[in-house]
């Protein structure tokens, strides 16, 4: 399997519900480094698993739009515990949904994967992966 990686980062706000969270129940914000990685069984025609420009502009633009955002506020996250775990996987879907209507061009239908990380910092981070 042959893959690729784009970095971005997001900052933003939030809270939890749960005795489990402790100090972190209070408003606090929040810095993640994001990665995407792309996966594909075989190279494109130009040997490429996707373009490298196309997915750092993509992610940019999932990311910002939670870019500096308290998610407590943000209608699509009413009621639920924005973790790290599940914005992995708020970013992996919204990626999916532009790779479906083909803003990674063409070549990326040949996609087989994608995963989601976002580091918490240099030694937590959390990923989600899934097939596209």
């Amino acid at each position: 399997m042959f893959s690729i990686t784009v970095r971005d980062h997001i900052m933003i706000a939030h809270s939890f519900r749960g005795d489990v969270f402790g100090p972190a129940q209070r408003l606090h914000g929040a810095t993640f480094l994001v990665d995407a990685t792309f996966y594909r069984e075989q190279l494109d025609d130009d040997n490429i698993v996707v373009d490298i420009g196309l997915a750092t502009g993509e992610l940019g633009a999932v990311v910002g739009d939670l870019n500096y955002r308290n998610l407590d506020n943000e209608p699509d996250f009413a009621g639920i515990n924005t973790s790290t775990e599940f914005l992995a996987k708020v970013i992996a879907d919204r990626l999916a949904e532009r790779i479906e209507k083909g803003a990674l061009g063409e070549g990326a239908r040949g996609l087989a994967g994608l995963t989601v990380t976002l580091h918490e910092s240099h030694v937590a981070w959390a990923s989600y992966e899934r097939d596209l």
